[in-house]
């Protein structure tokens, strides 16, 4: 093997290994952002129980349940 392919295949190698290190980012930044949208998504729901719980509580102390 001489100098010139040598050169080439570490510039191949080098490569192939930013391009695995380029999606293994891509894929925890996916990761992460799935996992942040649930995180929203069940506050949402949590707090939109609160609010229905606080209207049920108005309701009841002012008569307005029936």
């Amino acid at each position: 093997m001489n100098n010139n392919q040598n050169i080439e295949y570490q510039a191949g190698e080098a490569k192939a290994k930013a391009e695995e290190k380029g999606s293994q980012m891509k894929e925890q930044a996916s990761n992460a952002a799935q996992s942040a949208q649930d995180s929203i998504q069940q506050a949402g729901q949590q707090m939109k129980e609160k609010a229905q719980d606080a209207t049920e509580a108005v309701k009841n102390a002012t008569g307005t349940n029936k």
